[in-house]
């Protein structure tokens, strides 16, 4: 993995060093760039089999970049749906549901600040409670 000091550094979904599993769901996540190298954003990989949602609130801005299938917000009765190529833009406070399409979908999530501790920290902490390490400890399979 790269160091917190390179000026530049490149990660993979391979340099993830820990997958979280939402309970009894496809639904994986994990963090390449947090606190504990340096940064003050976050920046990781999400997988998503297909039809997986979930509820949730951000407590941090958020940026999704959809890398393959469909994944879909809805959020103040409308939904917002991000192809290969394309992404999404959330804003703090955003009450939603993520959701893959019927092809599920991988993607890259960017958070300022750091969405764990920005969650923690937020009357909706209760959130994470879904997500738990991973069985295996290896990159979940593509769908």
């Amino acid at each position: 993995m790269p160091r917190a000091h390179d000026p530049v550094r490149l990660f993979t979904a391979a340099d993830v060093p820990i997958w979280y599993q939402s309970v009894g769901r496809a639904i994986f996540l994990g963090d390449v760039v947090d606190p504990s190298n340096g940064d003050t954003m976050s920046v990781g990989f999400a997988r998503y089999a297909p039809g997986e949602s979930n509820d949730w609130v951000v407590s941090y801005d958020e940026v999704l970049i959809v890398t393959k299938g469909a994944f879909t917000v809805a959020a103040d009765g409308r939904r917002t749906t991000a192809r290969a190529g394309e992404l999404i833009v959330l804003s703090k406070g955003t009450k939603l549901t993520y959701s893959a399409e019927d092809i599920g979908a991988e993607l890259i999530y960017v958070t300022y600040p750091h969405w764990v501790n920005a969650q923690q920290d937020s009357e909706h902490a209760a959130l994470m409670d879904s997500f738990q390490p991973a069985v295996s400890k290896t990159q979940p399979a593509a769908r």
